[in-house]
């Protein structure tokens, strides 16, 4: 294992860069938190000085020509994640990308071209997969108690939980509910299941409640005030095939008339099954079907998701593992998002 400390720059001063990467990354042992850029100088500067971090940037070309600088974790909106990663690998700096991986397909495959093409790492940040019952769940799959897993159900549904900023605008997001929660569900679920290989996708996404002002609610604000802009999707619903037989039902909402289920995903195999949150197995033994309810470590010891998602990636280029969350999941993950989109638009199934 090297004694190597990795050096990383901050891509965007937002929240997640502000609330979840930064204090990742300063508690990893084997990382350092080199510089913060963010096109606004003063929003660099200020997360630098709130954390104590020397080089705030409103240039990204001398972040990529800063010898001092290893690697990139880019936290901005999606719109800029395909120009931020490409730049980065060619650079030869290694790469750390917040979901989704890009607006598109096409975008998606350009990032993996230029990160295969300059031997870079890139781990897609997909942060679920590294909380307590992701991990369980991962282990007692491998261990096969589950068997062959033929269905999965899963979905996010906010009664009122629009993201405010950059979230509705098309032009900044490239998609609404799907990109911004879906992903989470979307990439938690395949994952569970093994990660078959997606083949059809059917979807379709609504529009109707838009903009509200429900007073008892307060939504997500992304940097920047409402710019008045709502033309992305609040809510949608899809079927996702697998080429081993499998199905997934997805439902999503930022916002539906119903009530809400937060953040779930369940998986139906020929032994077992098991559901995320809450987190149960469901099985059989001695001819009687048996629910179990493994406890978790308290929450007080155990290592937060954000700060094994980091570590990982940090491991990953110092010790040349793969991640866990890879350049081809990142794109397998996109081309399921972009075809529910695809689906919607043409009114028919999109084959991938």
């Amino acid at each position: 294992m090297s004694d190597k400390k990795l050096r990383i720059a901050i891509i965007g001063a937002g929240t997640v860069a502000r609330d979840n990467q930064i204090p990742a990354f300063l508690k990893c042992e084997r990382a350092e938190v080199a510089a913060v850029f963010d096109r606004h100088i003063e929003r660099a500067q200020a997360l630098c000085d709130r954390y104590g971090i020397q080089k705030a940037y409103s240039s990204y070309d001398d972040v990529l020509g800063d010898p001092d600088i290893d690697g990139v974790s880019i936290c901005t909106g999606n719109v800029s994640h395909e120009s931020l990663a490409v730049a980065a690998a060619n650079a030869g700096k290694h790469i750390l990308c917040e979901k989704p991986m890009a607006i598109s397909v096409q975008e998606a495959e350009n990032m993996k071209r230029a990160v295969e093409e300059n031997g870079v790492t890139f781990m897609m940040a997909f942060v679920n997969r590294f909380r307590q019952e992701s991990i369980l769940l991962a282990e007692q799959l491998e261990a096969g108690r589950f068997g062959d897993i033929y269905h999965a159900r899963c979905g996010w549904v906010r009664r009122r939980g629009t993201p405010s900023g950059w979230f509705t605008d098309s032009s900044k997001s490239g998609g609404g509910a799907v990109l911004d929660i879906g992903v989470h569900v979307i990439d938690l679920t395949w994952y569970l299941m093994g990660r078959p290989k997606p083949v059809l996708v059917t979807g379709v996404t609504h529009r109707h409640i838009g903009s509200y002002e429900t007073r008892s609610v307060k939504g997500w604000a992304a940097a920047g005030a409402k710019n008045g802009v709502f033309d992305n999707e609040e809510a949608a619903t899809a079927l996702i095939r697998f080429e081993n037989g499998a199905s997934m039902s997805v439902d999503i909402s930022w916002a539906i008339n119903g009530r809400e289920e937060k953040m779930f995903s369940k998986i139906y195999g020929t032994k077992g099954g098991a559901s995320f949150k809450p987190l149960e197995l469901y099985g059989e033994e001695n001819g009687f079907l048996t629910d179990t309810v493994p406890v978790l470590v308290p929450e007080d010891t155990w290592q937060p998701a954000f700060e094994r998602e980091t570590a990982h990636f940090v491991d990953c280029v110092l010790d040349g593992k793969r991640p866990i969350s890879s350049v081809y999941d990142g794109l397998t993950v996109q081309r399921m998002l972009n075809a529910i989109y695809d689906s919607d638009r043409l009114g028919t199934a999109i084959a991938l």
